[in-house]
C-alpha cells in the first residue's frame, strides 16, 4: 500500500505546501523575497540637493514649501512630495500653519495619510518644545521677546480660542505654564476664582494672562475687558500682581498693559 502524501521530509522537518518538485518527494527552496522599489532616481537626486542646501545654507537657504517637503520625506520615503508640498501650503497659507492645521483637516486631503499628520506633528511639537524652554525657569520681564515668540509658536495658529496662564515667583521667575480653558472660535469661557486659586496652590507672586483670537485681530474685545477686570480683581485681594494680558493674533499682539487697559 503507498504512502499517502505528506508535506514532511523523511525526517520530520516541515515545509510549506506547494514548495515539492513535481513528484512531491524533494523539498524546493522558496524563492527568494521580491527586492523592495527603488526610488526613481529623479526623486533620489532632488532630495539629496534639497538636503545638501539646507545643510550647507540653514533654513534661510530654502523657501518654506522645499522646508515642508524636507519633513515629508520621512512620512513619504519612496514618492516624489513637491505636489503634496504645494497643495498644503496652498490650502493653509504659509508652513508653519500647516504644522498647526488640526488633524482632521490634514487628513480632509486625498494625498494626505496618518504617516503626514505624525511627521507634521512631531516638528510643531519639537517647535513648540525648544520654545517653550527659552522661558521656563527664567526671569520672564528680562526675556520679554522670547515670551512673546513662544505665546505666536503655540497661539497664533490656532482656529479656537485658547487661555493660557503664566504663573510667576517673587523674583518674576516663570514657574508655570498651564492651559485654563479651550473654546471656539471666538469665546472661551475663564473663572476668575479659578485662577486665583491656582496661583494660591502653587505660591506664585503674579501672574500674565495670554489667548488668542482666531480671526487673527488682537483687538480685545469688550468681554476680554471685563473679563481681565475681574481676574485683576480677585488677584488683588489675594497680594498677587498681574502684570499683563496679551491678545496673540496671526502676526502681532497686543498688550493690555501696553494699551492702559491695566494700570
Amino acid at each position: 500500500m503507498a504512502r499517502p502524501f505528506s508535506a514532511s521530509t523523511p525526517e520530520g522537518d516541515s515545509a510549506a505546501p506547494g514548495l515539492f518538485d513535481a513528484q512531491g518527494l524533494a523539498p524546493v527552496a522558496p524563492p527568494p523575497p521580491a527586492a523592495s522599489p527603488r526610488q526613481p532616481s529623479y526623486i533620489r537626486g532632488h532630495r539629496q540637493r534639497l538636503r545638501r542646501r539646507f545643510t550647507e545654507g540653514g533654513a534661510e537657504a530654502i523657501p518654506d514649501y522645499e522646508m515642508l517637503e524636507l519633513v515629508l520625506f520621512r512620512a513619504l520615503p519612496r514618492q516624489d512630495v513637491k505636489p503634496l508640498a504645494s497643495r498644503l501650503m496652498e490650502a493653509f497659507g504659509s508652513f508653519n500653519a500647516v504644522l498647526s492645521a488640526p488633524p482632521a483637516r490634514l487628513l480632509a486631503l486625498p494625498e494626505v495619510g496618518p504617516a503626514v499628520v505624525c511627521e507634521l506633528k512631531i516638528v510643531e511639537a519639537a517647535a513648540h518644545r525648544l520654545a517653550r524652554s527659552r522661558v521656563m525657569n527664567r526671569q520672564v520681564l528680562s526675556s520679554w521677546d522670547a515670551l512673546l515668540a513662544y505665546c505666536h509658536a503655540t497661539m497664533s495658529h490656532r482656529e479656537t480660542e485658547q487661555f493660557r496662564i503664566f504663573y510667576l515667583d517673587r523674583k518674576n521667575v516663570l514657574i508655570a505654564d498651564e492651559e485654563q480653558a479651550r473654546g471656539t472660535v471666538d469665546h472661551v469661557p475663564v473663572y476668575p476664582r479659578e485662577v486665583a486659586k491656582r496661583a494660591l496652590e502653587i505660591n506664585a507672586s503674579a501672574v500674565i494672562l495670554v489667548h488668542n483670537h482666531p480671526s487673527g485681530d488682537p483687538t480685545p474685545s469688550d468681554s476680554d475687558i471685563d473679563m481681565t477686570g475681574r481676574i485683576l480683581q480677585a488677584l488683588t485681594a489675594l497680594g498677587i500682581v498681574l502684570h499683563d494680558h496679551l491678545v496673540i493674533g496671526k502676526s502681532r499682539e497686543i498688550s493690555f498693559r501696553a494699551e492702559g487697559l491695566i494700570l
